[in-house]
């Protein structure tokens, strides 16, 4: 009879879709049901009667495994993340969970593993996370996603581009896309911060020299517009540039030519021109301080960034997104954020924008030894403020959100679902739950 019931048992592991499989006390596994061998590319006779960590050969095998820390606590642990490689020498991703067994005078005589295959799970998430990536911009906010379907076009055109945007907006990444996507991108790309270099220095490095110049020139320097050749130029922070080179600029546009410090020989100008600022050139041409004649050449395309906190719904996969670029830059296999982490993220102001995010993100890095970056991981700024529990924290976040922006529209849905990137009747839905 004990038998029967020890084949029905085998039958029923077999007709799950997780992998199952037990162990004994020392660690040495005792069953293996049919999806532990369809995940792990291991036979069950093969299995059986072997070391765990042999067969998974995971990233937590000797570090922190989880059925050793439930035989030394005695609790379940549920649902962690670890990659393990199968015998094709594959690496996969799974959920893990486990447990320990007792007999009847409840004494532990082994543990129990479930396990289920991330994979498919892992790939819909790239590829929703591709759906919001433009070049190197990640934004599903509806402002941004207005500009992502404008790029290849002005990008295409050739024609001057006025990018406005607070610091740390990422000016400098539609730039590139702009170049990447142009004609010009079999030519040089070359960045200027106009802000950077005294006025004096800015000339010289933007239109070279010729020997003799002045006495230090003891030989020819081509500037940034000769570099540029046939690519692109981005000069950025164009609202710190003085009046004198203003003009000088002017000229370069109108006539698609430049000269060099020292000569009187004007040389083409080729490059495709982009410019950037975090001020608004349009004010700035009221009050005088900026050319209007050069502000009409630059603004032939006007692209407006939205700072981050107009689009913090972009802040989840932002940070995502900086957590797998700093897993590949610090050779680290971070999972991501806790609930806790994210909450805090998600109330920042960010006068820093994208930037300052990016920093966070980085600085949780260097704190985190884990798998997953928490509160007291992030910059402490951030990190001082307590962290109420994970569901609160998240229904605080949003609830907090959607009232400053149903406040910013007066209340009106539409205008506030838009700039949310969420449809209204979610926002409807959101309204009821927390009565708004």
């Amino acid at each position: 009879m004990a038998s029967h019931y020890v084949l029905e048992w085998k039958k029923i592991l077999d007709s799950v879709a997780d992998g199952v499989f037990t162990v004994d006390d020392h660690m040495f596994i005792t069953s293996f049901n049919r999806a532990a061998e369809r995940i792990t590319g291991v036979p069950r006779d093969e299995a059986i009667g072997r070391p765990c960590f042999e067969i998974f050969r995971g990233d937590r095998c000797q570090t922190d495994c989880a059925l050793k820390k439930s035989f030394q606590t005695g609790k379940e642990r549920i649902n962690l993340h670890v990659r393990v490689t199968n015998r094709q020498g594959k690496t996969i991703p799974i959920s893990v969970s486990t447990a320990v067994l007792r007999d009847e005078g409840g004494h532990v005589i082994g543990g129990v593993e479930t396990f289920r295959d991330l994979s498919a799970e892992e790939a819909l998430r790239k590829e929703i996370f591709r759906s919001y990536t433009f070049e190197d911009i990640v934004s599903k906010n509806h402002k941004m996603r207005a500009i992502f379907d404008l790029l290849p076009d002005v990008a295409r055109s050739g024609c001057n581009v006025l990018i406005e945007g607070e610091s740390g907006t990422g000016k400098e990444l539609v730039a590139r896309a702009l170049h990447n996507l142009s004609g010009q991108a079999k030519g040089p790309y070359v960045a200027v911060n106009c802000a950077a270099l005294p006025d004096t220095l800015l000339e010289s490095e933007l239109f070279g020299y010729v020997r003799g110049a002045f006495t230090d020139a003891k030989r020819d320097k081509p500037g940034r517009f000769a570099l540029a050749a046939a690519g692109s130029i981005f000069l950025d922070e164009i609202a710190s540039v003085s009046n004198a080179l203003q003009v000088r600029l002017l000229r370069v546009l109108q006539e698609r030519v430049f000269e060099p410090l020292g000569s009187v020989r004007p040389r083409p100008m080729e490059a495709r021109v982009i410019v950037a600022t975090n001020r608004d050139l349009a004010e700035m041409v009221k009050e005088g301080s900026f050319r209007r004649d050069l502000y009409y050449r630059l603004n032939v395309v006007r692209l407006q960034l939205p700072p981050l906190r107009e689009r913090r719904e972009d802040i989840p996969l932002l940070a995502q997104h900086f957590v797998e670029r700093f897993n590949i830059k610090q050779n680290k296999e971070v999972e991501g954020l806790s609930p806790e982490a994210l909450a805090l993220l998600m109330e920042c102001d960010y006068p820093g924008n994208v930037r300052q995010l990016e920093n966070a993100l980085e600085h949780a890095f260097v704190m985190c030894h884990g798998r997953q970056i928490r509160p007291e991981h992030l910059p402490r700024e951030l990190a001082a403020a307590p962290a109420p529990p994970p569901e609160e924290s998240f229904e605080s976040a949003e609830e907090g959100l959607l009232r400053r922006v149903l406040a910013k529209h007066g209340g009106k849905y539409v205008e506030a679902a838009r700039e949310l990137g969420i449809h209204r009747t979610t926002l409807y839905r959101k309204r009821r739950r927390y009565q708004l």
